[in-house]
């Protein structure tokens, strides 16, 4: 196998060749179709989150899909050929053991699942992080279910998976962000309306406000705008810490929550609807060769949507 190795914080990867890995008890091996590149992985890179992974040098990347080609002891949910995809987060690829830039790697059993046959690679892998932690923030956090009017702040390519998720749910769906191409790519999906700052959204009498951005300024503009009583969910790292009016906080009996990742149940729903073609998440093809300077582009912010590695 080869895989692009995290060696030292503020270093270039290096590709390193090694054995094909062989499962242990409860893990299947995979054949890595398709890596999703993920922002947070240039803040283990950068030394921001490095602390995140149970140990380094390691090859990092935990957005991918692939078919098994190996199955170990214990193991029989899978069997070898299989098209999965493995949830991101903890205990899995990329953050407790070697991860997914690379062309084969292994994977507890438990935190993976089938990929239905009609599930492209790319998409697949995209949604084992960029669209299993929208739904899960809009779904299970949040709450959100048909009827509800929601606020999405933030519409970046998880605000716009988020999107996608509460208009399937039935949703009454309003958006903000500063950039009028994405308001007007935001309503052609099928937002109600979309506003340039959040405290505008004040107008819509929202119970729920979603924050993918994460600022001081767009957490207290979301607050501006609920209704009193209402919930805001906080999903955006943008600001490490933030002052809060807390007269207005607690004066209007507000809830504060956090989302982050999910589980392989929020994956599987997530396959559910790009199968249903209900949701599509944005991606861009690279080759395994371009992984690093993959990273370096989401490091200058001049990515839209998700890059994903196709190694099939």
């Amino acid at each position: 196998m080869k895989g692009w190795l995290l060696k030292e914080v503020h270093e270039p990867l290096v590709l390193v060749e090694r054995p094909d890995p062989v499962p242990g008890p409860g893990q299947i091996g995979i054949d890595i179709k398709a890596s999703g590149l993920c922002h947070s992985d240039v803040g283990l890179m950068e030394g921001i989150t490095t602390s995140q992974l149970a140990y380094y040098p390691i090859i990092i990347g935990h957005e991918f899909a692939g078919t098994v080609y190996a199955v170990g002891e214990g193991v029989t949910e899978f069997k070898i050929g299989d098209r999965v995809a493995c949830r991101a987060g903890y205990g899995t690829p990329g953050v407790s053991m070697e991860g997914a830039y690379a062309d084969k790697t292994i994977a507890p059993a438990q935190f993976c699942t089938i990929v239905p046959d009609d599930v492209p690679w790319m998409q697949a892998a995209a949604a084992t992080d960029a669209g299993l932690t929208a739904y899960h923030a809009v779904a299970v956090t949040a709450g959100i279910k048909a009827g509800d009017r929601v606020g999405l702040v933030g519409l970046g390519g998880l605000g716009m998976n988020a999107v996608q998720v509460a208009l399937a749910l039935g949703a009454e769906v309003y958006g903000s962000t500063r950039k009028a191409a994405v308001r007007e790519e935001a309503e052609r999906m099928g937002c109600k309306a979309t506003v340039a700052v959040p405290e505008d959204l004040k107008q819509f009498n929202l119970d729920k406000i979603i924050d993918f951005a994460g600022f001081e300024n767009t957490i207290n503009g979301s607050l501006q705008a609920l209704a009193p009583g209402g919930t805001l969910v906080l999903i955006g790292l943008g600001s490490p810490t933030v002052t809060l009016n807390t007269i207005q906080f607690v004066g209007y009996e507000f809830n504060l929550k956090s989302s982050i990742g999910g589980t392989v149940e929020d994956l599987k729903e997530v396959l559910k609807l790009i199968q249903q073609k209900k949701m599509t998440i944005n991606t861009s093809p690279i080759t395994f060769d371009e992984i690093p300077e993959g990273l370096e582009r989401l490091k200058e912010g001049k990515v839209i949507g998700r890059l994903v590695a196709v190694l099939d």
